[in-house]
């Protein structure tokens, strides 16, 4: 039987092009007892580890590889046209050298060469050539092409002798592929093959792997679809119909290449002469500089951590005397395992983090079970005091780089990682890739797009598979998905292409959190690339693990939007009360901040906001800090189930008995349940005589599931126990109530980092409402909905939110005494770029004066005319000028922003003309004459650029109508209720069912909340009009939870406006005590039904000639759901005495 090695193979991590993922390359390869296999992406090292690891697992030896990218000139060269498609080259490396020379040419490719892709040059390939072995490659390689082009046998011999000379003599290989049904490789084949014997280059046999199986071939060609964007039956597309590009055996290879063996035995030569080896699981600490004055690292340490004893502990007393203990085996760990350079690095740009006024969080993870993290300002939280452990963290027996994680305000993270780059070197450091996946619901909307299949069938297959879910889970769980893929051909060709490519590698991107640093430059280490889909920095190839397991220190520097709400919470009420906070002194029995959560008004606190969680505090009624930790920790799938038992307990409901006397003082404060992981590691301990080293290992074995240490740990903590007394069938119980524990238990030292967090939000939320919510508003700003569900809790609360104003407000949301400002950066795509020009330019030269001072005063390129139109239309102009008027002005506006003299034109006004009378007076600008904007128009604006109604809700006026007909407020909607809700359409989107039949999805607001109505065709088209944005109806149904989302399935509705409900109305009085100029001329809105009484017209018509005046006069008219707005020419004077008339005629 011949043997041979597959020497070209594209993974997943080829993006969009390669489907194999790299434990099906590996499997196949073992199948077919090949000894060798390479992995060549093109132009990346995305999967160069997991694949390294990976073959050593399965006994095959890994080749290392790259399908280059090569510049048809220089890399740098990036002229359109003649650059933009590079040729492919496959380099392969030999030994460790060559790996490391791989990453070199991948990182300068990504970050010099990059232009429509990451390319090498020769001059590049000869530089770093050593430790590598090239094949001629692809049809797309150079030499190929050159072939296929018809150069000149001569031209040809004389590129190849090129590549000769680039690499060491014996390392460059004449790449064949066996594609009968492609003619321009036959032709690329048989010319090689000649050349090889005329200029003594060995032939090399590969099939260029894009997939596993030949049966893959179609959901490749859906791959490559998805990649460009197109569907599979368009015959421009990339495509490569007809050929194999599969996993071959040995013996097809050697059947295609029967006429040239040597090809196929030279696959076997290049991989004997392969031989890479990497260390992997070392840690290559970054090396820390020592400031003047110190010379040892651990004596330094010990240094800073004496300093911050002193602060926390003091001196001769029995809490010092613990801490001190437990200070110096921290110590002496520490020291042991070689990671003195992790605490002092991290502590180092924490510290200067806090120096600059940016707020760091408590802790987060393992890392504030440690009292050294704690006396170096790392933490603020004391593990003594909340009974952490230091195992959990860093385990003596199990040496492996401590985890720690840290929390920045999002809007200063960067500026930290700036830091840390620049003390360390721009080289050294860099952020970790992640990938994403094609997941269930993904991977069959792709799939039905690919396949020209109608989005409707792709959109219902989607929404019937739960999140979180495989497609394999989905169908065995969802009875309606399995009838649909039993029942429906074309859905069924859907879901099962999309098995292929569920889990394929989508896209890369930047990791949330997550940094390095190296001790050398980084590129010694790992592949670098620029972080994509518009993301800034410098990104590692290497995905997380693959970083931890080449030995690179990983950080978790993570942006956390509720230290951004917390600090400007603090900065608010500096400002508005002048009062200095900080957060870690909030009293932890503070009675005001209890009661707050026993009542679960927690929008907006950290971990403690979904309705799930706030039902949980309301029956728990939590009185100390404890009881936040844990429900911090249960509030997850799996211990989610303790909860009830833990609330029965606290209010002597349920007795607390444990099985030992020992597990007391372990389970006390938890009442009889161990939450923690640190409390079976405790209990493994006591009970079986563990090391809290052991126990750790324990908590491993068992939270992993993995049957072999489990069995080895049960034993090892039965015979433990025997040996500290206790008897076998107690010990064997003790094990099995810890078991469920160890597996779904959550690590304390997180729990108690994220409570203190939930706490402190609850604080200031408590004690300081109004500033609280305007830094939770602010944080919210780019979010209409999220604002919107703000707003909302703010009015719960009793603080009113005043609409934006460009003399009163900030770019963020601000404080006004006891209201809320609403923020100019909050306004839809104003952006807080021009909010601050604008709140800068007003602090330095005082208030706008009027709307010409305004525009003299900010140049066009901070006001364009987008931002101008929402400005105006939201309503931050009202105290310039009336809406309409100004939005009528814009040209003119435009184009002397900024500008300090203006030429008159014919058919435009003089803006300056009160300026050349009297040079010190205001610049002026007479306002076109126009019809006031209505107040409806108003509420829409202020609906699309705030997302919020926020003068007053358009429901204000149906209220009488609503309480008729008694509806359930939306925020009370529970799943599965026969319900009956009334409000105004915000949005109405109709589609077509499967049946190609009309039916609606439309969102319903009221004066609680929101929610969305599905509207099937029947009940749909009764009534097609009732169903249209700004309408008021009152509808019936079932709620039901899709999505994850509350909706009510309509069953009968009906319209629901004044007119026809109660009779004729004033819709808009304006009657304030006192109006502005825009607001006098702004019209008065009388509602009637379509076919009011000839009486009431007539004295209507009677009462403004009664009354004339300045005030518009509109008609509104209502029929079926249907308005019509009717000008009227009279205007009439809007005084009390009018509107009190006005009324009887309307209600008589």
């Amino acid at each position: 039987m011949p043997q041979f090695v597959h020497l070209h193979a594209h993974s997943h991590y080829s993006l969009l092009d390669g489907l194999g993922r790299i434990d099906q390359l590996i499997a196949q390869a073992k199948e077919y007892k090949m000894p060798a296999l390479a992995l060549t992406d093109h132009g990346v090292m995305y999967g160069a580890i997991e694949f390294y690891e990976k073959c050593r697992e399965a006994d095959i030896k890994p080749i290392v590889g790259v399908e280059f990218y090569l510049a048809r000139r220089s890399h740098l060269d990036k002229t359109p046209k003649i650059d933009a498609s590079p040729h492919h080259l496959t380099v392969l490396a030999k030994n460790e050298t060559g790996y490391k020379n791989l990453i070199k040419l991948t990182t300068l490719a990504h970050l010099k060469g990059y232009y429509y892709k990451p390319r090498v040059d020769k001059k590049l390939l000869k530089e770093y050539s050593e430790g590598l072995m090239a094949l001629s490659g692809c049809l797309a390689a150079e030499i190929p092409r050159a072939i296929a082009n018809n150069l000149k046998e001569e031209g040809v011999k004389k590129i190849i002798l090129e590549y000769q000379e680039i690499f060491d003599p014996g390392n460059f290989y004449l790449e064949i592929q066996s594609h009968p049904e492609i003619p321009e490789q036959n032709k690329v084949d048989q010319t090689l093959i000649a050349l090889s014997q005329k200029l003594n280059i060995p032939l090399v046999a590969t099939n260029d792997i894009h997939y596993i199986k030949e049966t893959d071939k179609e959901a490749h060609e859906v791959l490559l679809a998805v990649q460009t964007k197109k569907e599979v039956d368009d015959t421009e597309r990339l495509s490569f119909r007809g050929s194999d590009f599969s996993m071959l055996s040995s013996d097809e290879m050697a059947q295609r290449f029967k006429d040239t063996p040597a090809a196929i035995d030279n696959s076997l030569k290049i991989a004997e002469q392969c031989e890479l080896k990497l260390e992997l699981d070392k840690t290559i600490m970054p090396d820390f500089e020592l400031p003047p004055g110190h010379s040892e690292k651990i004596l330094y340490l010990r240094f800073l951590c004496q300093n911050g004893f002193k602060k926390k502990y003091g001196e001769g007393n029995e809490k010092a005397s613990a801490a001190k203990a437990r200070l110096e085996y921290e110590l002496m760990v520490i020291e042991n395992t070689d990671f003195i350079d992790y605490f002092l690095i991290v502590q180092d740009f924490v510290n200067w983090a806090k120096s600059q006024g940016i707020l760091v969080g408590p802790g987060r993870g393992s890392a504030a079970g440690s009292i050294v993290s704690y006396l170096l300002n790392i933490t603020d939280i004391d593990p003594l005091k909340y009974n952490l452990l230091f195992e959990r963290f860093l385990n003596p027996d199990r040496v492996a780089p401590p985890d720690i994680d840290l929390d920045f305000p999002d809007d200063r993270r960067a500026e930290v990682i700036e830091y840390i780059a620049n003390k360390y070197g721009h080289d050294h450091m860099a952020q970790i890739i992640t990938f994403g996946v094609m997941k269930a619901r993904l991977a069959v909307r792709d799939v039905t797009r690919a396949l020209g299949l109608p989005y409707s069938l792709g959109d219902r297959l989607a929404k019937l598979i739960p999140f979180g879910l495989t497609l394999e889970e989905a169908l065995k769980t969802n009875k309606e998905l399995k009838q649909i893929y039993e029942t429906n051909a074309e859905a069924k060709r859907i879901l099962e292409m999309s098995f292929q490519l569920e889990g394929v590698v989508r896209h890369a991107s930047m990791h949330a959190a997550g940094i390095v640093l190296s001790r050398e430059p980084l590129d010694n280490y790992a592949p670098l690339q620029f972080a994509p889909r518009g993301e800034q920095g410098i990104i590692t190839q290497y995905s997380m693990y693959d970083v931890e397991k080449i030995g690179l220190l990983k950080i978790d520097i993570l942006g956390l939007a509720n230290l951004t709400i917390i600090k400007n919470a603090l900065r608010i009420i500096r400002k508005t009360k002048n009062i200095e906070l900080d957060p870690s002194t909030f009293p932890q029995d503070d009675p005001k901040t209890f009661e707050f959560l026993a009542k679960a008004e927690t929008t907006g606190v950290f971990q403690l906001e979904s309705d799930g969680i706030k039902r949980h505090l309301k029956e728990l009624r939590p009185s100390t800090f404890d009881d936040i930790v844990a429900m911090v920790a249960l509030y997850r799938p799996g211990p989610m189930e303790w909860i009830p038992d833990y609330i029965a307990s606290k209010h002597g409901r349920k007795k607390i008995t444990y099985l030992h006397p020992k597990l007391e003082p372990i389970l006390k404060n938890t009442l009889g349940i161990a939450v923690y992981q640190e409390q079976v590691m405790q209990i493994a301990r006591d009970i079986a005589g563990f090391t809290l080293a052991e126990a750790d290992i324990l908590r491993k074995a068992v939270g992993k599931k993995i049957k072999k240490l489990l069995i080895e740990q049960r034993g090892k903590f039965i015979a433990g126990a025997q040996k500290q007394g206790v008897k076998k069938e107690i010990a064997e119980k003790l094990f099995s109530f810890i078991e469920p524990f160890a597996r779904y238990g959550f690590n304390r030292a997180h729990a108690t980092g994220y409570a203190l967090i939930a706490f402190q939000t609850a604080y200031l939320k408590a004690h300081f409402p109004a500033e609280f919510m305007a830094a939770l508003l602010t944080s919210e700003q780019n979010n209409l909905d999220k604002i919107a569900k703000a707003v909302s809790e703010a009015e719960r609360m009793k603080i009113k939110v005043l609409p934006p104003d460009i003399n009163e407000s900030f770019p963020e949301f601000g404080v006004v005494g006891p209201y809320i400002r609403f923020g100019l950066a909050a306004i839809k795509n104003v952006g807080f770029g021009v909010a601050e020009k604008i709140a800068e330019e007003k602090k330095e030269n005082g208030p706008y004066k009027n709307v010409a001072d305004f525009a003299l005063r900010l140049t066009s390129a901070v006001i364009n005319k987008k931002v101008w139109e929402n400005l105006v239309s939201a309503g931050a102009l009202d105290s310039l000028g009336e809406r309409n008027q100004l939005l009528a002005a814009t040209d003119l506006i435009l184009k002397t922003a900024g500008s300090k003299t203006y030429q008159k034109t014919e058919g435009q006004f003089d803006l300056f003309g009160s300026m050349k009378e009297n040079p010190t007076a205001s610049p002026t600008l007479s306002l076109p004459a126009v019809t006031p904007a209505t107040k409806k128009q108003k509420l829409i604006w202020e609906r699309d650029l705030l997302g919020i109604y926020l003068s007053e809700h358009p429901l204000k006026d149906y209220l009488p109508a609503i309480e008729q007909e008694n509806p359930l407020p939306l925020n009370e909607l529970k799943a599965n209720q026969n319900v009956k809700v009334a409000g105004i359409i915000t949005q109405a989107k109709q589609i077509l069912t499967k049946n190609n039949e009309p039916m609606c999805f439309a969102r319903l607001e009221d004066m609680s909340g929101n929610t969305e109505l599905v509207v099937f065709p029947k009940i749909y088209q009764k009534e097609t009009a009732l169903w249209q944005t700004d309408n008021v109806l009152v509808a019936w149904g079932k709620t039901n939870i899709k999505d994850n989302q509350l909706k009510v399935l309509v069953e009968k509705a009906k319209n629901l406006n004044l007119a026809q409900n109660l009779g004729p109305t004033i819709v808009s009085e304006n009657n304030h005590h006192e109006k502005s100029e825009s607001e006098k001329n702004e019209p008065l809105v009388v509602s009637l039904p379509y076919n009011v009484s000839k009486d009431i017209l007539e004295k209507l018509k009677e009462l403004v000639a009664e009354f004339p005046g300045q005030t518009p006069l509109l008609l509104e008219l209502r029929q079926n759901g249907r308005i019509k707005i009717v000008k009227t020419k009279s205007q009439v004077e809007n005084i009390l005495p009018f509107r009190e008339k006005l009324k009887g005629i309307l209600n008589g």
